[in-house]
């Protein structure tokens, strides 16, 4: 009987291991509806933006991760990982020289030919495209799928979900919903805003807060006498500090004509990790608790148990 039992689990084992097998076999769809397939779990990996490098380490594949584009720079320890060009400047050579199984590589950033070049190479490739936050989403559950940490990446996902969610229930209770004006590039530079179809906007309403320029869609240049006009109760400004000269703060406080802004009378000009805001992957939800921090001046909200 015992000899039956010892079979009958070995059986079972090999069963559950054929059919992984299989599983992984089968071609998974990107978010470019491109076919990937994968004989079993990525082992090299080398991903070129900076939001799947971070879902890589979220879901405890980031020992897979053999090469980086050079804007991946989060969490620290990733800074020990090879670099390889991306974006415009994607360098094939340097990406095959590190003979990684997979590629993952943003969809806008994905010419077809690059694609050819390393599946020729024997290289699978897949595309992430988060646009939203349910976008992000779908990105980690496909890097959870294909690095084999399906479990991890759906607990992140739900992690996420369940924060958000306390975040907005919280903010509800808060007084009549106030606006936001955000300012993704500064005076300096032009000024550029987040509108519709963006991580800020929707983290604004997450919050319960309006955005002031909801009416536009995506990243677009507005002028100051815009930004006068709207008169927001709130500035979150991402501008990167270099420890010199006015910090992005004071600057915005400091605007010839500025001084009537509600925002700047009350001294709500606030600065928001750039990475985490406009990133999609698993900090995105880091962002929106360290804003609703500084909005409603509470301690960090976490889901209930």
């Amino acid at each position: 009987m015992k000899m039956y039992h010892k079979y009958l689990s070995l059986m079972l084992a090999l069963l559950m291991m054929l059919g992984t097998t299989a599983a992984l076999g089968e071609a998974m769809t990107d978010m470019a509806d491109r076919q990937v397939t994968l004989k079993e779990p990525a082992k090299r990996v080398v991903a070129l933006t900076a939001g799947d490098v971070e879902i890589l380490y979220a879901i405890g594949a980031g020992d897979t991760l053999v090469g980086r584009g050079e804007y991946c720079n989060y969490p620290a320890e990733v800074l020990e990982v090879p670099s390889v060009q991306s974006g415009m400047e994607t360098n094939l050579e340097q990406i095959v020289a590190l003979k990684p199984d997979l590629v993952i590589m943003a969809k806008m950033a994905q010419p077809q030919e690059q694609v050819d070049a390393l599946e020729k190479a024997g290289i699978s490739v897949a595309a992430t495209d988060a646009a939203d936050i349910a976008g992000t989403y779908k990105a980690i559950e496909l890097i959870g799928a294909l690095t084999g940490k399906a479990d991890e990446a759906k607990a992140v996902v739900a992690d996420m979900q369940a924060r958000f969610d306390a975040l907005s229930a919280k903010a509800a209770d808060k007084q009549a919903q106030q606006s936001v004006y955000f300012e993704v590039s500064p005076l300096e530079f032009g000024l550029w805003t987040a509108g519709q179809n963006t991580f800020m906007q929707e983290i604004a309403q997450a919050l319960h807060l309006k955005n002031a320029f909801e009416d536009i869609t995506g990243w677009a240049e507005v002028s100051q006498e815009q930004v006068l006009a709207r008169d927001p109760d709130y500035i979150v400004t991402v501008a990167m500090y270099f420890g010199e000269g006015p910090t992005p703060v004071e600057e915005i406080m400091g605007r010839a004509g500025w001084d009537k802004l509600k925002a700047v009378q009350n001294a709500q000009v606030i600065l928001l990790d750039s990475d985490e805001i406009s990133r999609p992957g698993p900090r995105l939800i880091d962002a929106a608790e360290h804003l609703y921090e500084l909005v409603y001046g509470e301690q960090q909200v976490q889901p209930a148990a």
